[in-house]
């Protein structure tokens, strides 16, 4: 009977994470055409969901919050600028004068929320089949995924 229960074990945590490769490949697709109307590119994207996400930052910061080379990100800031949805700044709290923080341009993520409207809602529904008690469950399983793919990360970027 054990071996049955570990067998069965093995089973299910195979389909969690074949499962989790096909998110992330449905996740790419879905981010890809979404940069395509909205005219990012996916690295472009990545970095104005982590501004979004945690405020503004110094291109350092977000270099490495992104796992991005320095010289990478400019290239990516440029666009970002030039589209009109960052903006960079003098840090005023720097000693160092060239020091500039990152800044999302909040009134351009109203276009943001319209091409995403769709997937806001199917998980919107998707989420309203679950009780709170597995919603927990669910965005603690997320999060700690996050953590050991930010981790895992980590390890390749040494």
């Amino acid at each position: 009977m054990a071996a049955d229960g570990a067998a069965r074990r093995r089973k299910l945590t195979v389909e969690v994470k074949d499962a989790l490769r096909d998110l992330n490949i449905e996740m790419s697709l879905l981010n890809r055409r979404f940069g395509g109307q909205v005219e990012l590119r996916e690295v472009d994207f990545t970095c104005l969901d982590l501004i979004n996400r945690h405020g503004p930052m110094s291109p350092k910061e977000l270099s490495r919050r992104a796992g991005l080379h320095p010289a990478t990100l400019t290239g990516i800031l440029d666009r970002l600028q030039n589209g009109g949805w960052v903006v960079r700044e003098r840090d005023p709290e720097s000693a160092d004068r060239r020091a500039v923080t990152v800044r999302a341009v909040r009134e351009r993520n109203s276009a943001l929320y319209e091409v995403f409207s769709g997937m806001n809602n199917r998980m919107d529904a998707l989420c309203a089949d679950y009780t709170d008690d597995e919603l927990t469950v669910i965005a603690d399983f997320l999060r700690r995924t996050g953590g050991a793919g930010q981790q895992s990360a980590e390890e390749l970027a040494r």
